[in-house]
């Protein structure tokens, strides 16, 4: 049983040796412990200090992609190292790297195929009172959507097993944290939770400035990534309210024509309304067209799939490694 801990950074030099010193060496039930850092086009010496950190595997990509991206060339560079679990962690040692015994020990039971620490986000003390109630809602938001269980859904220390890492397809472009969750819940992954501890603030979020650019992004993450998946139901929801409001409009000729028998006027709700009822149609219409083409985004996703076992099959290297001297001594 092998276990690779995968670390997107960007500019980490000052957090990652604490980061990768707080790593457990060994877990019960588990042969193998990796690491692996996903240098998200640093510019300062992330690279060489993961290298002076001692360090298992590199992935470095040539410029800033983001955090999705990163995520998703660790998830890739894993499976093709011959992982069976890994293990996503920030190097901002957020995460206390003595609960990932805790974090996989539902995988190696059997019990569940991607794990999620649970925070409790309410016990943070630098987390302030409004982001609290924010992340509390956006979790139940997701809870909703995705079919999960999951109270903390923006927690970034996860772990997969081997089947649920080759299933993941993450094409957010912005966080990969609600669009996995959503994706598991919709493929019937079996997703379990741990309540984890965190540490002390080392520095500010680099995803958001401001709490309400956190809702603003996160809310229009949710909504992208639930139309992606759910495309005829929120096309359909939206239709329902054109068509209610095209009724609404066209209320006042109605009223006048069934009770005094008047079909002059109301030249204006008429006209609105017949705009909203083609509104209403138009937004039915771009459901079923959504629903059809979710139907090949999940034969894309299984097309994916099984790309990414051929190249297991075939050994294909990992894109973009920059493997390390192995020279252990500095551990």
């Amino acid at each position: 049983m092998k276990v690779i801990i995968q670390i997107p950074c960007l500019n980490e030099e000052q957090t990652l040796p604490a980061t990768l010193a707080d790593l457990p060496r060994e877990i019960t039930g588990v042969d193998e412990i990796e690491t692996l850092v996903i240098d998200d086009g640093s510019t300062d010496r992330t690279i060489e200090v993961a290298q002076e950190c001692g360090v298992d595997h590199i992935v470095k990509l040539p410029n800033n992609r983001g955090l999705a991206t990163g995520f998703q060339a660790g998830l890739d560079a894993c499976l093709k190292l011959g992982a069976d679990i890994v293990v996503n962690t920030d190097a901002d040692n957020q995460y206390s790297g003595s609960d990932i015994p805790k974090l996989v020990a539902p995988i190696l039971d059997g019990e569940a195929e991607m794990v999620v620490g649970d925070r409790e986000v309410a016990d943070i003390d630098h987390f302030s009172p409004a982001k609290k109630v924010l992340q509390k809602f956006g979790s139940w938001v997701v809870r909703r959507l995705s079919d999960t269980e999951v109270t903390d859904a923006t927690s970034g220390f996860r772990a997969y097993n081997r089947e649920a890492a080759l299933q993941l397809l993450v094409v957010d472009s912005f966080t990969y944290t609600l669009e996995s969750l959503i994706q598991a819940g919709k493929g019937s992954v079996a997703v379990g939770e741990v309540r984890i501890s965190t540490n002390p603030k080392t520095r500010e979020s680099r995803l958001f400035g401001s709490t309400s650019t956190y809702v603003r992004r996160n809310g229009l993450a949710i909504l992208r990534i639930y139309t992606r998946y759910e495309p005829l139901k929120v096309f359909s929801f939206l239709g329902l309210i054109a068509a209610v409001a095209a009724l609404a409009a066209w209320m006042p000729f109605l009223v006048d024509w069934i009770v005094n028998g008047d079909r002059d006027g109301h030249i204006q709700s008429l006209l609105l309304g017949a705009v909203l009822f083609i509104v209403s149609i138009q937004l039915f219409a771009l459901g079923i067209i959504g629903d059809l083409l979710a139907g090949q985004r999940v034969m894309t996703q299984r097309v994916y799939e099984r790309v990414r076992r051929i190249e297991l099959e075939l050994d294909v290297e990992p894109s973009h490694r920059l493997d390390p001297p192995r020279d252990r001594s500095t551990v």
